[in-house]
């Protein structure tokens, strides 16, 4: 069977997304391959259908056991033989896997890297005829990624052990350094790269200054995604609690999850959001890798990440079905602060240096005033153009302006007279008259423009460097955090450019009255649709996106087919899903479809 036979039959495709040919044609050629794909791309069916036509078994390897489950569990129901050797599964279990392996009765096999470390599970895998390795979330090779394992860096192994046996990785999110390391720690060849736009199209990227605790901003933005599953990202695990309990107390319906609760209570509220029974988890970023939910219609921040790979990481759980989804992120300058304390405590050199400029990042973008998704994917080494309709920046949003040309000017005046020798804290320090002992013995007390900004707090000075960094007026150099002012600044200061700053940063609000305007837009018909598939989802005990995906769903719910082809014309719909639930699906469809006449 020729890969687009294979492609709509099993995975209910007529066409494959920009860069999935090219990657599984490199497979199928018995190439190693290092696949860098946003989130929601496509990346499993890539390794998934080669399989598929090739002799022998896939070796997946994964980071969590909810991961492999679910891809285990979305290739059972799509009449795929499939089996994950776990520590969860009892012996038993992982006996009679391994005897199928041995036995040549499984196309793919999924694993947790620690299991190299095993000579027996090793030497056991040479009587296996293994077509090539998959190593999933390959960003965790790399000590330079943010989610580094020291278990997937052992996985250098898999060339010593198995040379003439190719390896396919993949990850979504990987700087230029990120992939070097990990092509070297595996042994890949630079050649062996396929690399696509970092850009997701159907995300909304929003960022907003923080308000007191936040959450009326929360309660706002959940209200536009009434019975929609999302994540609420909190940075403590007592965070989590008190927002879970809070929004539960306004009508919502969701569950605190995070690193410090017993395993068996994260697995019960992880399949609670699978299933829907419960639709918003207030999480740490425990909740994380796991997650292959499809429907995630939005991801909210409560604060800062600490770096922009977190972050992108983070919202690609949202809108993997294709759907648009919206992503918020809720920050304030505490937020930088706070992490740049736990930098503070490493040990002096490049990778504490490193770690002070992936926040200073982060804390850029949460400010910007420029296209999000262009930073992202500057971040990236990518080019894309400004996104013009899917950030807040670009969307024009509503926003009152305020002229700080004289307040910049203050600044920067202040800035030139310390020499370009100190950091934010101290300028402003000088603008607003302290009488620090370090200012003191310097004897800037006696420039003239000790005082000049008593008028602005600590706070409202900080959001007018922000503008200037946002601006590039301004740029933090070296080890020491040292402002220094650039040809932009220079022009403010000649008075040959103005600054203007979103009003709302100047004050302290004490409510919060923000409309979002909806962004996911679903057929009226959609809810019959999606109770059906619960009700069938419940009598499986399989979550309900694995039958069939919101998008899915709502191209069903707009054309209502009622004929064999027509229903295999729907998007991600097979021919195995079209035997196991067209007959349902269709009744439902001929009986709306009736009821409209």
């Amino acid at each position: 069977m020729n890969k687009q036979k294979i492609l709509k039959q099993y995975f209910g495709f007529d066409f494959f997304r920009p860069v999935q040919e090219k990657a599984i044609e490199h497979i199928l050629e018995k190439k190693d391959l290092l696949t860098i794909l946003p989130t929601g791309s496509g990346k499993s069916l890539i390794f998934q259908l080669p399989t598929l036509m090739m002799e022998g078994t896939t070796v997946v390897i994964s980071p969590l056991i909810a991961l492999m489950q679910d891809q285990v569990v979305n290739l059972q129901v799509n009449g795929i033989s499939a089996k994950m050797i776990s520590s969860q599964n009892s012996n038993e279990e992982n006996n009679h896997t391994f005897d199928e392996l041995l036995n040549g009765e499984l196309k793919f096999l999924y694993i947790a890297p620690e299991r190299f470390t095993s000579p027996y599970f090793l030497n056991q895998l040479h009587n296996v005829n293994i077509n090539f390795f998959v190593i999933d979330e390959a960003h965790c090779v790399s000590e330079w990624g943010h989610e580094f394992r020291e278990d997937y860096q052992k996985l250098g192994l898999l060339k010593t052990n198995f040379p003439n046996t190719p390896i396919s990785c993949f990850t979504a999110t990987a700087t230029r350094s990120v992939e070097q390391d990990i092509l070297r720690t595996l042994s890949i060849d630079s050649s062996n790269v396929v690399r696509s736009k970092i850009q997701r199209t159907n995300l909304i990227i929003r960022s907003q200054k923080r308000i007191g605790n936040g959450r009326d901003q929360i309660v706002t933005f959940l209200k536009t995604h009434s019975d929609e599953c999302g994540i609420v990202y909190c940075f403590t695990r007592k965070e989590t609690e008190q927002v879970s309990e809070y929004l539960n107390s306004k009508g919502f319906n969701t569950l605190a999850y995070h690193a410090g609760l017993p395993a068996n209570s994260r697995d019960d509220i992880f399949k609670k959001f699978k299933d829907e029974s419960v639709k918003i988890i207030v999480a740490t970023i425990a909740f994380g890798m796991g997650i292959d939910k499809g429907n995630i219609r939005f991801v909210l921040h409560t604060s800062m990440p600490k770096t922009l790979e977190n972050y992108s990481q983070e919202i690609g759980r949202a809108g993997r079905d294709g759907m648009n989804a919206d992503v918020l992120l809720l920050y304030s300058k505490a937020d930088e602060m706070g992490k740049k304390r736990f930098i503070d405590d490493l040990p002096e050199g490049t990778y504490k240096t490193n770690n002070y400029k992936k926040l200073e990042q982060m804390y850029r973008f949460s400010i910007s005033s420029k296209c999000r998704h262009k930073l992202i994917a500057d971040y990236f080494d990518d080019e894309i153009e400004e996104c013009a309709d899917i950030c807040d920046n670009c969307l024009g949003e509503e926003r009152e302006y305020q002229d700080i040309t004289i307040e910049a000017q203050k600044f920067l005046s202040a800035v030139l007279r310390c020499d370009q020798r100190f950091g934010q804290a101290y300028i402003i320090d000088v603008l607003r008259g302290s009488r620090g002992k370090r200012i003191l013995d310097f004897g800037h007390d006696n420039l003239s423009v000790y005082g000049i900004g008593k008028d602005f707090a600590k706070e409202q000075w900080g959001s007018v460097v922000d503008t200037l960094l946002d601006i590039d007026a301004i740029f933090i150099d070296g080890e020491f955090r040292v402002i220094k002012i650039t040809n932009i600044g220079n022009e403010i200061l000649k008075k040959q450019r103005l600054v203007q700053i979103d009003a709302s940063s100047l004050e302290v609000l004490k409510s919060y009255n923000k409309e979002y305007k909806k962004e996911i837009v679903t057929n009226e018909l959609f809810e019959q649709f999606r109770t059906l598939r619960t009700s069938l989802a419940q009598e499986e005990k399989v979550p309900p996106y694995l039958i069939f995906s919101d998008k899915t769903l709502n191209q069903m719910s707009n054309e209502l087919p009622i004929t064999d082809e027509d229903f295999l014309n729907i998007s991600g719909i097979g021919q195995m899903k079209l035997e196991k639930y067209g007959e349902v699906f269709i009744d439902l469809c001929s009986k709306l479809r009736s009821e409209k006449n």
